[in-house]
């Protein structure tokens, strides 16, 4: 541990550090940007490079019951997780001033939620297995639950990493947690380990990502339970908790309805289809959300350059969200049968309209940060019970039909979501319904027009392999939307290649 001066040194010198980028204007901010997205998001590619090499080796050698089995545990993981103090540590990088004090008590905070959160989690896993009717449930959670008391070693520094938008700190930490992680599922699966392996690879990456993360950041503080003073962090971040609680309803509701009516082997299938439909939108736009709050943050006071910035956002990540989404619902077959394996053969309609649903989400995801980062947390709260309400009815109407229902249900509550949603979160961005739309058309009609074309080339292709038929369809996708992109909107190319070549 350090002492009280070495906090204080260090504190000031970070608070110097912001002071001197703020003052540097709109091009300090925008250098710093770039780097943090490419750090961040550069780092986020890297570390699911690692975990999916080992995820879809793990897939294919544990069955579907497994991954059924740990979707019930999931739903209590989620509803936890949504309680875990992260959004006390995003109330630390809204501060324009941060002390030693305030560290050591978000760090007490922190403790505190999350070993609270164990002890619950302990308490109910008996529940869980009675209502899911799956007695290995209970024993999941109780070791499930040793994951929280690794949060408060991630959340802080991670906060404190992100307030001075040193997120190349934060990419190597993840790297090595990947790593570790990766490490232990192939280790579980080949060793029989069965749903235990998707147990011990989670926390493992949890373990080693608190390590590596408090050793980038410096973060060695001792914790203070004293917590006269800080009830602006405890009250921003039980804003944030309330709307992720409503958020945990509306993405787990699915599980949550569907897990006692259906088989482990069903809900195997379903939620694995949903994994393959959200690595976009789970994977990698948190991923850039991290780097936005930051910046929304800077720009807080900043109406127009807020605007901008978030018009911005929405054009390059969709971008590259609609051609992964149209292209999965057009290779949905050949993408199933070579990732996961013929025994995944059901999943295949299940994963085409899921990857149809997800650009709503995608785009509805892209509110949360710019309404935090202003201090309208309260935005994101609201929008997330119009989400959990309509998902919710959707799950609850569709899941007669089993996994395909589930996934139709998406299809008719996301738009719907996002349509009551957008109002209330543009309006405090500032920024127009048109402007949003004009933003998504070009990728959109580049993005459909390269389906069409991948449709028509599978259609008119020989009996091929799997893989070699990935293969062609994915490389006549890359071209078809180069092409389209190239005739539909030169001027987002332009801007694209703009920011590669920065």
């Amino acid at each position: 541990m350090v002492t009280a001066n070495a906090y204080r040194r260090r504190m000031v010198g970070a608070t110097n550090q912001l002071s001197n980028h703020a003052s540097g204007g709109d091009a300090g901010l925008a250098k710093q940007v770039r780097a943090a997205v490419l750090w961040r998001s550069g780092g986020q590619i890297a570390a699911q490079i690692v975990q999916w090499g080992a995820t879809f080796l793990v897939i294919r050698i544990l069955s579907p019951s497994d991954y059924g089995l740990f979707a019930m545990t999931g739903v209590v993981m989620a509803l936890m997780g949504m309680l875990d103090g992260y959004g006390l540590a995003n109330g630390l990088i809204r501060q324009s001033h941060v002390t030693p004090r305030m560290i050591r008590q978000l760090l007490g905070m922190l403790i505190a939620v999350n070993v609270g959160l164990a002890a619950i989690q302990v308490a109910i896993a008996p529940i869980a297995a009675v209502y899911y009717r799956q007695p290995e449930v209970a024993a999941l959670l109780r070791v499930q639950a040793l994951m929280y008391l690794t949060t408060p070693f991630i959340a802080l520094p991670a906060a404190m990493l992100a307030r001075a938008m040193d997120f190349r700190a934060q990419a190597k930490a993840n790297m090595l947690a990947a790593m570790a992680g990766a490490i232990t599922a192939l280790t579980g699966a080949l060793a029989g380990w069965g749903v235990w392996t998707l147990v011990a690879a989670p926390s493992m990456l949890f373990l080693m990502r608190a390590i590596a993360m408090t050793w980038q950041a410096r973060a060695f503080f001792l914790p203070s339970f004293d917590f006269r003073g800080a009830g602006h962090l405890a009250r921003y971040g039980g804003v944030m908790a309330l709307g992720q609680l409503f958020w945990f309803v509306q993405s787990q509701a699915d599980v949550f309805i569907a897990g006692r009516s259906f088989s482990p082997h069903l809900l195997g299938i379903y939620t694995t289809s949903l994994f393959l439909a959200q690595i976009v939108v789970a994977k990698f736009v948190p991923a850039l959300n991290d780097v936005a709050f930051s910046a929304y943050a800077r720009l807080q006071h900043d109406a127009a350059a807020r605007a901008s910035a978030f018009a911005k956002g929405v054009r390059v990540v969709m971008a590259a969200a609609l051609p992964f989404y149209l292209g999965l619902a057009a290779t949905a077959e050949p993408v199933v049968i070579a990732m996961l394996g013929e025994k995944w053969r059901e999943a295949i309609p299940v994963v085409r309209l899921l990857a149809l649903a997800m650009p709503f989400m995608t785009l509805q995801v892209l509110y949360q940060p710019a309404c935090d980062a202003i201090g309208r947390p309260g935005i994101s709260v609201r929008n997330g019970a119009t989400g959990a309400a309509v998902m919710a009815a959707a799950f609850a109407l569709g899941v007669g039909g089993g996994a395909t229902g589930l996934a139709m249900a998406w299809c008719v509550g996301a738009p719907l979501y996002l349509l009551l949603g957008s109002r209330r979160a543009l309006d405090a961005i500032g920024v127009r319904g048109r402007d949003v739309l004009r933003a998504v058309r070009p990728p959109a009609i580049a993005a459909l027009a390269m389906a069409a074309i991948v449709v028509a080339v599978d259609r008119s292709l020989p009996p091929l392999a799997p893989v070699p038929r990935l293969a062609v369809l994915v490389a006549a996708g890359a071209v078809t939307y180069a092409a389209a992109l190239l005739t539909f909107a030169r001027p987002l190319v332009r801007e694209l290649a703009a920011l590669a070549r920065r």
